[in-house]
């Protein structure tokens, strides 16, 4: 049987310490939360190999969902920069893994997710773990959760072909949008800003993490 409490340490130390993950708060949050504990049952020995993990199949309801790799996480939720103060929408929650992690660094969390099994499950993996500061509920995953905005901080858990102006109009002014901007090895982990009426981007490293469903940019003709 794993000792699951040893290789979440390992996965600290040997995938996320050495990809410049240096802020104390989000290495104490990876080391908290049970990463097995959001994985299907056959899949938890598997919960901290560093590659993405299948949560769930592709179905008649949509694509398949993935666990994201712990290392291009930890890099997001850095540079998502939250704090004890932020309200945080997790667009994408599925798994429930990076919502639990950012409900340990912010005042209050919101996931939102498409597929209502999904967030059924991760509804009652909150209410069993005590994340208490943390709900999950169903909904168009582009159109964000406009009920509970404004928002401090949005994170997209998966890569986008494109950032929808209704999610970036859901940040408090002087709040940022993390996201993964683009496909396969050349997509980049992207900030957004708001200020004021104003929204500004920063690409800043490269992250290869599957794409997030309902993202994709329209096609257009060409003559």
């Amino acid at each position: 049987m794993m000792n699951f409490e040893t290789a979440r340490r390992k996965m600290v130390e040997n995938q996320i310490r050495p990809t410049d993950v240096t802020a104390h708060p989000v290495i104490s949050a990876f080391l908290s939360v049970p990463r097995e504990a959001f994985l299907p049952q056959q899949s938890r020995q598997l919960a901290y190999i560093d590659e993405d993990i299948l949560v769930k199949s592709a179905n008649d309801a949509g694509p398949s969902r993935y666990m994201m790799e712990p290392s291009p996480l930890a890099k997001l939720v850095q540079l998502l920069d939250v704090s004890k103060k932020d309200v945080v929408l997790v667009v994408g929650a599925g798994d429930g893994y990076a919502a639990a992690i950012l409900s340990l660094l912010a005042q209050s969390v919101v996931g939102i997710d498409s597929d209502e099994e999904l967030v059924e499950s991760v509804s009652s993996k909150f209410l069993e773990l005590g994340y208490d500061n943390a709900a999950v509920v169903s909904g168009v995953l582009p159109e964000g959760y406009p009920s509970e905005a404004p928002y401090d901080a949005i994170f997209l858990n998966g890569a986008v072909e494109i950032v929808p102006e209704a999610l970036l109009r859901q940040l408090r002014d002087g709040g940022r949008l993390v996201c993964v901007e683009g496909s396969g090895h050349a997509a980049r982990a992207t900030v957004y800003r708001r200020d004021g009426e104003l929204f500004s981007s920063l690409a800043s490293f490269n992250a290869a993490v599957k794409p997030l469903p309902g993202f994709a940019e329209a096609k257009t003709f060409e003559f």
